[in-house]
């Protein structure tokens, strides 16, 4: 992850932030070439084809050097920022305008040693036992290899660093053990993780552990700091092309788009798709989502269809287990899944991405509202992790959102079946033997015809269905 040279500059190479992805995109930083860094500090965002992720630097020290612009696409391995660990200060402008015309300085102290044991890693902790396999470098111009924003950026301010103490039952100045999103979590609710009681494995910090530490705290302002050494104009990233006469525009397809298409053609081609529609009453659904708005249990939370729209999912799984399974090609096996992960598709500015929300089978009512909140809201962030994308089992689409009755969506690669929901309209219905207005819709089900044969595909959807229109079939099928 990081190297060492003889004058005591740290280099931070471009992780692999996700399952063997070879490169990412540098979207933007939030640093600059004299600002002092801390360990566990956030100092760029970046996008690789499964979702844009932050980097939090590994050390303490003063950013030397900004190895590529925003806008790069750069291999994992390849260094992006330079740091130096000595204790220095920034370089003064005219060093580092004219770096050849300096005198030799004498050897700067080395830096201390990383504690036995410890590796700097960037996302969770270890370190892969073996190496990522990686594609042929794209040719960089030698130009742009140390090209830095040429603006300062605006970041927080390093919080002063804690007195060593004994953290969540390790040894004196050990660091709590948490993932970059559960620290960013934490400081923006302005929870000290030293506080804080870890109950993943191995000492780890959940997300969970840090909201119920949560005490609220003043944030600071952000701020400018250390001194920006002038820099090169950075290097534009792919734009759309427009053509001489103007009848054509050529964009570039990379990132979360790039994959998406890819993953949707491998789906098309690889399961064997059946789509099966039904059109139902759910006017009693509408009236209870207008009554969970006002019940106490679910204060503070967003109420809508898709939460009982999931919820009836979740019980037509639990009545037909087996349709909650994924082919293994290699092995030709069938695989069931006795959990769900739900996947909820979510259109963002950087294409379709579908994370999912895990063990959603186990949820209640509020907690599954909550955790469809905090999906949505993390999705139209452009936040969403890479472990939130992974894993799914079966996937839900409300393409009724954008006013569209239904359609035939495309396997998730890896599941079995996926859910489209269609708007909800008031449409004239038969009810009671009179015909009356009504909220109506219409859910599509697609399924792997491997593993999931037509009998179990309708009973999976006439379950949604009979669920939406009798929601009390909630509490006597659950």
């Amino acid at each position: 992850m990081t190297t060492m040279t003889d004058t005591a500059l740290a280099e931070f190479k471009m992780p692999d932030v996700g399952e063997g992805l070879t490169e990412a995109e540098i979207l933007k930083w939030y640093v600059a070439p004299g600002d002092t860094v801390t360990d566990g500090q956030v100092v760029c965002e970046v996008e690789t084809a499964k979702a844009a992720v932050e980097l939090p630097i590994p050390f303490n020290g003063v950013v030397r050097e900004l190895r590529f612009p925003e806008g790069t696409t750069v291999d994992v391995g390849q260094v992006i920022i330079a740091v130096d660990v000595s204790g220095g200060s920034a370089p003064a402008p005219e060093a580092a305008a004219e770096p050849q015309a300096a005198p030799a300085a004498a050897p700067e102290p080395a830096p201390e040693a990383e504690p036995a044991g410890r590796q700097p890693v960037l996302v969770g902790y270890g370190v892969a036992e073996s190496s990522t396999k990686r594609r042929a470098r794209k040719a960089v111009d030698s130009a742009d290899a140390s090209v830095a924003p040429a603006a300062p950026v605006a970041v927080p301010e390093p919080a002063a660093p804690r007195e060593p103490v004994r953290v969540n039952g390790h040894g004196g100045g050990s660091r709590p053990l948490a993932k970059p999103p559960v620290r960013k979590l934490a400081k923006d609710l302005g929870v000290d993780l030293a506080t804080v009681t870890p109950s993943g494995p191995d000492g780890i910090i959940t997300r969970e552990d840090v909201h119920a530490a949560v005490a609220p705290a003043p944030q600071p302002e952000p701020v400018v700091t250390g001194a920006p050494a002038p820099a090169a104009a950075p290097v534009p990233a792919p734009a759309p092309q427009v053509s001489t006469d103007g009848r054509e525009t050529r964009i570039p397809v990379k990132g979360v788009r790039k994959a998406t298409a890819q993953a949707m053609i491998g789906s098309a081609f690889t399961a064997p798709h059946v789509t099966e529609f039904v059109t139902v009453d759910v006017t009693r659904t509408m009236k209870l989502v207008e009554e969970l708005k006002q019940d106490k249990a679910f204060e503070g939370l967003r109420v809508n269809p898709l939460l009982l729209i999931s919820k009836a999912l979740l019980v037509a799984i639990k009545r037909n287990p087996d349709v909650n399974a994924t082919w293994d090609e290699p092995n030709q096996e069938i695989v069931q899944k006795h959990y769900v992960n739900l996947g909820i598709a979510a259109a963002t500015p950087r294409g379709l991405i579908v994370p999912n929300i895990k063990d959603a089978h186990d949820k209640t009512l509020p907690e599954l509202a909550e955790s469809l909140g905090e999906l949505v809201s993390t999705a139209r962030a452009g936040k969403t992790s890479p472990a939130a994308m992974q894993g799914g089992t079966v996937t839900i689409t409300n393409v009724g959102v954008f006013g569209v009755d239904t359609g035939t969506p495309i396997l998730n690669p890896g599941e079995s079946a996926i859910l489209a929901v269609g708007a909800i309209k008031l449409q004239p219905w038969v009810h009671k033997g009179k015909v009356k207005p009504r909220q109506v819709t219409t859910l599509a089900l697609s399924f792997d015809h491997r593993l999931v044969d037509g009998e179990l595909g309708s009973k999976v959807l006439a379950d949604v269905a009979a669920i939406l229109e009798q929601p009390k079939r909630l509490m006597t099928w659950a």
